[in-house]
């Protein structure tokens, strides 16, 4: 798959067959993904806990909010849930900014994942505090995103704006579309 297929491949999953495992060694693998990408100064100040058990899965799954637009929609039923979990921490012995470098790696991973033919959705909507507790998180680690993986069993459709309308929606179907701004009105010239 070509950069290009791969990007446009990545999208938001928030369904998943909850009967496909991901394993630990995969989850490890997308990590070194992060690893290997830019960090600001190169201080490397994200810490990573991975969570891919039914147990463990089941301890965060409830610390998510899962999709702001769909507000009827508390988030995936069982048996559709994501299987793994990559919290991304900021270690704040290091550094008390992270900058952007948690959306570097969490879009490494993400390409990764679409790779590795799985899918996952990044979140920041988190109970931070219910979550530190229920897993131990030491208060020198900021959590600053959740992300979800799983293999998909939801479509993505894209779909042109309509009256800078960018609320993502379900059809009767169940497909997930999400509408994106034309590449014309991106670029601007001054």
């Amino acid at each position: 798959m070509n950069l290009k297929d791969l990007i446009f491949k990545t999208r938001s999953y928030r369904r998943f067959d909850e009967s496909h495992h991901v394993d630990s060694k995969t989850l490890e693998n997308l990590i070194d993904l992060a690893r290997m990408s830019a960090s600001g100064a190169n201080r490397q100040p994200l810490r990573y806990l991975i969570y891919n058990t039914p147990e463990d899965c089941k301890r965060v799954f409830p610390s998510i909010a899962w999709a702001g637009y769909l507000t009827e929609w508390p988030g995936p039923d069982k048996g559709e849930r994501p299987t793994g979990y990559i919290i991304i921490l900021g270690d704040k012995s290091i550094t008390e900014v992270f900058g952007v470098d948690h959306g570097i790696a969490a879009q490494s991973i993400m390409l990764g994942a679409t790779e590795a033919g799985l899918g996952g959705c990044m979140i920041s909507s988190i109970k931070r505090e219910e979550l530190r507790d229920d897993l131990n998180i030491p208060d020198n680690l900021e959590i600053l995103l959740i992300l979800a993986l799983g293999k998909p069993v939801e479509k993505v459709i894209i779909d042109e704006i309509k009256k800078d309308d960018v609320k993502y929606w379900r059809d009767s179907e169940k497909n997930h579309h999400v509408p994106k701004r034309n590449l014309n009105e991106l670029i601007i010239k001054l």
